[in-house]
């Protein structure tokens, strides 16, 4: 089973001043916006480059001029949150992934992996602060740096996940995505994979109705995973 978690809201709470910070900081270096926290963005379940997207088009960036500036906006975002990301962030792990985690790892089959909007290095530095980074090898998973639209990172994990062992993409039958808004719903739903949706983010069980589970956390995954086969 190669199980996808999302990071804010469902393996994380509360956790994202310092990398909301860097985005826009990152913003006013690239594109010399003055105040780009002026602009109300959505942004749970989007990936960090469609936030800021979303952010200058409402200021009446070019669309090209956007394009243009992504690459460096990565490089500067991750360069800043490198020097401002807590040292240690382990209080604002979601009650039960600590002793969830280890369980799930341990399983014969089982592959624990990220589909995530956040930057690839972001969300390195951010587990790792949090002290469950360990559980998710790199060169595995999908980031906001791989894809602007969360519905194509499902397929990346999936892909990276099957080459891992020299084979094909991950089957999609044997793919379970958790996460926490309805947009994590809707890439797995995008990629014909299950999804688990945990109410801990901010969004209630009504509003997550469309996901294949709908659980109060991850300390109930476990029991939801090996009842669903």
């Amino acid at each position: 089973m190669l199980l996808l978690f999302d990071i804010d809201g469902t393996l994380l709470l509360e956790a994202t001043r310092e990398h909301h910070e860097a985005l826009l900081a990152a913003i006013r270096q690239v594109w010399h916006v003055a105040d780009p926290g002026a602009v109300h963005v959505e942004t749970a379940g989007r990936t960090d480059t469609e936030i800021a997207r979303q952010i200058l088009l409402r200021i009446d960036v070019d669309a090209d001029d956007i394009d243009d500036g992504l690459h460096e906006f990565r490089s500067a975002a991750a360069a800043i949150y490198s020097r401002n990301v807590p040292r240690d962030l382990s209080e604002h792990v979601a009650p039960g992934v600590t002793e969830v985690l280890p369980k799930l790892a341990g399983r014969d089959g089982t592959l624990l992996s990220l589909a995530t909007g956040d930057l690839e290095p972001i969300a390195r530095m951010k587990l790792r602060a949090a002290g469950i980074g360990h559980f998710f090898d790199h060169g595995q998973g999908a980031f906001g740096s791989d894809a602007e639209d969360r519905a194509e990172l499902p397929t990346i994990a999936r892909v990276r996940a099957g080459a891992r062992d020299g084979g094909g993409p991950w089957p999609r039958r044997r793919t379970v995505l958790i996460g926490d808004t309805p947009l994590d719903i809707a890439c797995a739903r995008a990629d014909g994979v299950r999804s688990i949706a945990v109410t801990t983010g901010p969004y209630g069980a009504e509003e997550l109705r469309d996901a294949d589970h709908v659980v109060a956390g991850i300390h109930e995954l476990l029991h939801v995973l090996v009842g669903s086969g």
